[in-house]
């Protein structure tokens, strides 16, 4: 699995440089996180990480946020273990579903904000991109899947993170 994780980031560092050649230095990567970094977010958030996440922040343990950075996916950041830590324990206590309607796929459970969803990327406007590690039973333990902080809709958009990042990596700028 860690060759998989090397691989997937060395082809999106490829698929950005071929666009922008400043793209790797503009996505401020951390240095990967170590066992001690992944317990620390399994204890406070009281989920089991998947293997591939933690496979992939081994190499590197997300990015630091920068107004010029760059998108390590779509238009994502890929969080820091510290700030994914934040980031949940900001959704647990901040996140009103008032007046947002639930329009869920049948591999989520019927919630708008499930305490057992890994926020691992985000877009700065207040939308996620979690691991789901509490799937309903249709579903997949890791499945990925947007948290979309204004809008109901919950869909799984890949069975686990590898093939998320695989299905970007396929994309054209233009299709996102």
């Amino acid at each position: 699995m860690s060759r998989q994780a090397e691989q997937l980031w060395q082809r999106i560092i490829a698929k950005g440089t071929s666009v922008d050649p400043s793209f790797e230095v503009a996505l401020h990567l951390q240095p990967g996180a170590t066992e001690a970094d992944f317990r620390s977010v399994e204890n406070e958030l009281g989920v089991i990480l998947p293997e591939e996440m933690k496979a992939l922040y081994r190499i590197h343990d997300g990015q630091i946020w920068d107004i010029d950075g760059a998108a390590f996916v779509r238009n994502l950041t890929l969080t820091p273990l510290a700030q994914v830590k934040e980031n949940w324990a900001f959704l647990q206590e901040e996140f009103e579903p008032d007046e947002l309607e639930a329009d869920m796929d049948d591999a989520i459970k019927p919630l708008l904000w499930n305490a057992k969803w890994i926020p691992i990327a985000e877009n700065g406007g207040g939308d996620y991109l979690c691991l789901d590690t509490d799937p309903a039973s249709s579903g997949n333990v890791g499945q990925v899947l947007y948290f979309w902080h204004d809008w109901g809709k919950r869909s799984v958009e890949a069975p686990g993170l590898f093939a998320f990042l695989e299905l970007c990596l396929e994309e054209e700028e233009d299709d996102y």
